[in-house]
Order: C-alpha cells, then structure tokens, then sequence
C-alpha cells in the first residue's frame, strides 16, 4: 500500500477559492502591507511620527474553552515518570472570545475578551482602538468578511465616526493573508494549549497577562510570502 502511487484510504483537505475577486483583493492586502512596511522604515526617523494613519490586523478567536481539572495534576518524579500527570477528565466552565488587533507598526496587542463576538462586541473593540489613538489618526483595519464587521449596527457605528476608520478586507477563504493569525497560532501553542483553570474569570485574566506580556516586548510582525508577486494597480 506504501508503494503505491494511489492511496484512497487517505483525505488531504484544501480551501476551494470561492471569491471571484480573490487575487485583486489578495494583491490590496499586499499593498497595505507594502506601505506598511515603507512607513515604517520611515518612522525611524523624526519625521515619521507626523504621519496621521495606523493600520491593525484584527480578527476574532471564538470558543476559547475554559477547562477545569477533576483532580490535581501529579508533579514530575525522578526515576517514575519525567513529565507532569494529568487526569484525562475534565469540567467544562464556558467559553470565551477574544477580539484582538495586532498594530504593524509597534507590534502591540490591542484586545478585549467578551462571551461574544457580535456586533456589539466589534462596535466595543472600535471604541477601544478610538480611544486609543489621537483624534488626528485614520485607523486602518486589515479584517475578514464575518457578518459583524459589516452589519447594520457596525454602519451605523462607522456614519457616527466619519473619516476615522477605514477596512481593508481580506478575500473569502483568505484569513491566512491576515497577520494576526500568526499570533492567534503562537497563542494556542504556548499559552493556551493544556491550559486548566479554577473559573472563566481565571482564563480571562491569564489571557490579559498573556498579552500584557507581549506588549511589554513587542515585535514588529512583517509580511513576506507572496510580496515580489505585489502589482501596481
């Protein structure tokens, strides 16, 4: 069977491009990220700091569960067992969803952490970022087509804010084109994976710290697969 050229009892899974407009969407992206990375060479300089635009990947992370140990984890012990041991069982506490945006220029995190991810969740994390930056700035957001982010509410929210935000939004079946997947990965594999928590609030907080911890020592996250590919339009 492992010499065959045919292996049926095998499935490899891939996205199937449904968005007819995908590469001319694709290749604005790419054109954000390309000034993104003009400006901010720029602003190693004095001068940067005049220009009045930030641009923010965000996305949301739903369904972050909150799980709880039935009895304590067992320590490591010499000459028995090398790691620690875990009951399989678990208590199921909720669910929570983080809203975050990664900013290209400073690599700061910028999160709120909600039981929802709705309309009203989103309309929360602009206020946020409003808040945030000065008036002045024009807030630049490289985000998907989830129906929040272009809801009745969120337009009404956008027409009380003139001018303020703008959206860049990725093509269907794109979200790896937006950055802060990359952190949303790096977050699973090292903070959230094997994760147990005493209650929801518990999770909550330690998500907070997790990114009070980046923020500390932020990196500047640079896009690069694909750049050369770049048109003029």
């Amino acid at each position: 069977m492992r010499q065959g050229a045919l292996r049926p009892h095998k499935i490899r899974y891939y996205v199937e491009r449904r968005d007819a407009a995908f590469e001319a969407k694709m290749a604005n992206v790419l054109h954000v990220y390309k000034e993104v990375e003009i400006v901010n060479e720029y602003r190693r300089g004095e001068a940067g700091r005049s220009l009045g635009m930030v641009t923010i990947s965000y996305d949301e992370k739903p369904g972050i569960q909150a799980l709880a140990v039935t009895t304590p984890d067992r320590p490591p012990v010499a000459g028995r067992y090398c790691s620690h041991l875990r009951d399989y069982e678990y208590e199921r506490l909720g669910t929570v969803s983080l809203l975050a945006g990664l900013d290209l220029h400073s690599g700061r995190i910028i999160e709120i952490v909600n039981d929802t991810h709705n309309s009203a969740d989103f309309i929360a994390f602009l206020k946020k970022l409003d808040g945030t930056y000065p008036e002045h700035y024009k807030i630049r957001l490289v985000l998907d087509n989830h129906s929040a982010h272009t809801s009745k509410e969120t337009r009404s929210y956008l027409e009380s804010t003139p001018q303020r935000f703008v959206f860049v939004f990725t093509p269907t079946h794109g979200s790896w084109l937006n950055l802060i997947e990359n952190q949303f990965s790096k977050m699973t594999r090292t903070m959230l994976r094997g994760i147990r928590v005493a209650s929801k609030q518990e999770l909550i907080d330690r998500i907070h710290q997790y990114f009070e911890e980046i923020n500390a020592d932020p990196v500047v996250f640079r896009w690069k697969y694909k750049m050369d590919e770049v048109f003029i339009v």
